[in-house]
């Protein structure tokens, strides 16, 4: 009976031997070399950076930077008349030469609406251009041409209901309309609000405006992070602002985490520190701390020829030191974190698995022999 025994400890100590160096080849989790001296065989294509105090300012910065738009700002703003648009004149101390409002008319009402031919009638003076002329000249026209019948006029012309300009707002707003111009200028972020603001999903680095045939980008959050006067243009007659919805900006989160997971950098710069922290931090006894990567695909031209390669960069996060380093790293779209196994879990984990094929080949071998 002991020799039974022993010939079936035997076999099944040498089966699970070779089970074990099988399982070191397929085992299913990714292996990548922490230390300097191994990293050394891993080739040209592949470029590991040990992310320290002498490099860290390199990677702490976004990765997009604020651009700035070719759209005039326009801050001189004059509004001109325009079809549609109902003048108030009034002629001081002339009340017959003045259309009253009252309690059934309002001041559009009473008014004089500008033609389709940018004209208007006027007591005594008849046809009055009034399209493509700031309210200053039209006072200063009827003025002069009523000198003819009235000594020293007083004349005041205001614009009582605006029709002619506008600008419309579509795309990613809470309420798209269309949004009359007035004499008070109207700024892109100023025509946002009033079209409700901005969704959630709203990509504030793409707000295209179309004017004149060219559809011109603006970088709104620009103007509202970084203050860059420039991203927030008044906009002009016929003006369309489209604001676009946000495409996804991921990176990916693998390996010993907590909560494995697909992040969005599209809102805000994330750090590295902080993807891992949302997704639940390090699996505890699982990871190796020495080995939080982050794999980049690289591309340059060099030569006329296009080379592609992965840069890994290293964190040791076994220190404080290295988690504060993980602060100012910033990710960028497309990266992958992995965290790495340790190398006594991995062992823990192959036994494991080989246990009961162990158990399963003993038991074979006594059924055998019996």
């Amino acid at each position: 009976m002991l020799s039974r025994v022993h010939r079936a400890v035997s076999k099944g100590v040498g089966a699970l031997a070779l089970a074990l160096t099988l399982a070191a080849c397929s085992d299913g989790y990714v292996r990548f070399p922490v230390t300097e001296q191994a990293q050394r065989s891993l080739g040209p294509d592949i470029e590991v950076i040990v992310l320290d105090v002498t490099n860290i300012d390199g990677f702490t910065r976004p990765v997009r930077g604020f651009a700035g738009t070719d759209l005039p700002t326009g801050r001189n703003w004059t509004y001109m008349v325009g079809a549609g648009d109902i003048l108030s004149v009034i002629v001081f101390n002339h009340p017959e030469l003045t259309l009253p409002a009252g309690e059934s008319r309002s001041a559009s009402e009473s008014g004089f609406q500008v033609g389709a031919d940018g004209t208007f009638n006027y007591p005594y003076i008849g046809q009055v251009q009034a399209a493509g002329r700031p309210v200053d000249q039209i006072r200063s026209d009827i003025t002069q041409r009523l000198r003819e019948f009235i000594p020293d006029p007083q004349v005041d012309v205001r614009i009582a209901d605006y029709n002619a300009q506008a600008i419309v707002v579509s795309g990613e707003v809470r309420d798209p309309n269309r949004q009359p111009l007035t004499a008070v200028p109207l700024t892109l972020i100023e025509a946002v609000n009033a079209a409700g603001g901005f969704t959630d999903d709203a990509d504030l680095r793409a707000v295209s405006v179309q004017r004149s045939g060219r559809v011109h980008t603006v970088d709104v959050q620009g103007f509202l992070s970084a203050g860059m006067r420039q991203n927030n243009p008044v906009l002009r007659n016929g003006d369309i602002v489209s604001v676009p919805r946000r495409r996804a900006e991921e990176a990916y989160l693998l390996g010993e985490i907590a909560r494995p997971d697909v992040m969005d950098l599209s809102v805000e710069p994330i750090t590295l520190t902080q993807a891992v922290t949302r997704r639940g931090g390090l699996q505890q006894g699982r990871a190796d701390a020495r080995g939080v990567l982050v794999f980049r695909r690289q591309q340059a031209l060099e030569g006329g020829v296009t080379r592609v390669w992965t840069r890994v960069f290293q964190l040791d996060v076994s220190n404080p030191a290295g988690l504060l380093l993980g602060t100012r790293f910033v990710l960028e779209p497309g990266d992958v974190v992995y965290v790495l196994r340790s190398p006594l879990q991995r062992w823990n984990d192959t036994i494991s698995r080989l246990l009961p094929s162990a158990q399963a080949l003993n038991l074979a071998q006594d059924l055998q022999t019996e």
